[in-house]
């Protein structure tokens, strides 16, 4: 998998060093605005200044910056741009790569007056690449990373013609809450309204990156009342905020930065000890999930905050970039009674499980299961209808009854819990769920 940073570079690469000196590659290859150029309308994630002034051999010239100073936009209305980008995806092709992640790609074309974002000419590009990486390698994946309201991130599958997989950003802010409140009401919404993926096309699900929790993903599925909520509370967890500046110059949360494991260290009434299992039971959901599950490694390793890394960059996202001394992370990994070793190992054992299950495909049906609020869970089946699996997970910090009889399990089938391995011997019975327990209840026992 490479990372295709289609949108900007770095203001130290050569390339823009060459757009100062005016020579090529590089000397049109950077966004420069007409004088007359309307950017109120420009939405953008960050407070830094939109317009970087350069001395260049031609005086100064004021260059477009989405993220910050030191990473510029490139200018797609050259064409030898584009040109420069298919020859280094072709490369990556020769070299094997399979998947492409365009990052930032919702910022790659502006336009006068407009937003900036999700332009026409940025879906024909995202259609452009699809039909040349296809015809070059049919296997080839492309992904897109858009941090942008649901309905938005959606429209980059286009008609099934755009993104393979795209980035499911709603899922992170959604069940973050979810947990902390211990109740599953807005992320069963959100999960019944998301239409299934066409065929030769997915969700890429995540709950956690090297960036933070993004909050836009979030707009008009939370209230801001309950976003701020969120905000407060993993500001309490030691976690920090990002801005972004809106139409009318304000500030607004942007993105909470925070490592994973410590934004579930508690729910909305405080931190407990019931974290660890909290944590689990968050990557537990993601891989029942329809779609592709991806892991950042630092959820592998159950990594906290890292404050001093904040401190030494000056940069929010650090805290949850820690950086492992090996010799350390080895003798954590190897002491299983460390909490490295028992997230590892537990969260490698789930991927396991979900690795021999076929109605865990990635297009495999979901449909949202109708639960008390502290129950989340859905229903997923085998694109051959042969098996069905039932994913409950108790989402509160307290025991939760489940009456059996509620998922319709077909009665002459043999049921049974894929995580304990216990079988379900009567299924019209009440069962118990302990805080934060899953089940995967199957109909296949067999499944390789």
């Amino acid at each position: 998998m490479a990372d295709v940073v289609l949108n900007h570079c770095s203001s130290r690469s050569a390339w823009f060093e060459n757009f100062r000196q005016g020579c090529d590659p590089g000397a049109h290859y950077f966004y420069v605005p007409e004088s007359d150029f309307d950017t109120s309308s420009v939405v953008r994630p960050r407070t830094s200044p939109l317009l970087m002034p350069i001395d260049t051999v031609n005086g100064q010239r004021l260059v477009w910056c989405t993220f910050s100073a030191d990473q510029v936009d490139f200018d797609f209305r050259n064409p030898a741009v584009l040109e420069e980008f298919l020859r280094i995806i072709r490369q990556q092709l020769d070299a094997g790569v399979r998947l492409f992640r365009l990052d930032a790609v919702a910022f790659i074309w502006k336009a006068s007056g407009t937003t900036c974002v999700n332009q026409p000419q940025t879906h024909a590009i995202v259609r452009l690449l699809r039909t040349l990486v296809e015809c070059a390698e049919p296997q080839a994946v492309l992904i897109t990373e858009t941090n942008l309201p649901n309905r938005e991130n959606l429209s980059y599958f286009g008609n099934a013609n755009e993104a393979h997989a795209v980035y499911n950003f709603s899922l992170p802010p959604l069940l973050l809450d979810c947990l902390l409140s211990g109740n599953s009401r807005y992320l069963s919404q959100w999960m019944m309204s998301m239409p299934p993926a066409q065929d030769g096309t997915t969700y890429f699900n995540f709950i956690a990156s090297h960036d933070g929790i993004g909050l836009r993903p979030a707009e008009g599925l939370l209230t801001e009342a309950e976003i701020d909520r969120l905000i407060h509370t993993m500001e309490s967890f030691g976690g920090l905020v990002s801005y972004r500046e809106t139409l009318m110059g304000d500030r607004k949360p942007y993105e909470i930065n925070i490592a994973l494991r410590d934004a579930l260290g508690g729910t909305y009434a405080g931190a407990d000890e019931h974290g660890l299992e909290r944590f689990l039971c968050a990557h537990a959901v993601m891989l029942g999930l329809e779609g592709i599950p991806a892991f950042y490694i630092h959820s592998l390793l159950g990594t906290r905050n890292d404050h001093e890394r904040v401190k030494h960059t000056g940069r929010n996202r650090s805290i949850n970039r820690h950086q492992w001394d090996l010799n350390h992370l080895a003798s954590r990994l190897g002491d299983c009674q460390s909490e490295q070793s028992m997230v590892l190992d537990q969260l490698s054992a789930l991927i396991g499980l979900r690795q021999r299950q076929p109605a865990f495909h990635p297009n495999a049906t979901q449909f949202t299961l109708r639960l008390k609020p502290e129950l989340f869970g859905f229903w997923r089946q085998s694109p051959d209808r042969r098996q069905s699996i039932f994913c409950v997970y108790n989402i509160s910090c307290q025991p939760q009854s489940l009456l059996l009889s509620e998922l319709n399990l077909i009665l002459t089938d043999d049921w049974h819990d894929l995580v304990t391995g216990q079988r379900l011997s009567d299924v019209s019975s009440e069962t118990l769920l302990g805080p934060y327990q899953v089940l995967w209840i199957t109909n296949l026992p067999e499944a390789k």
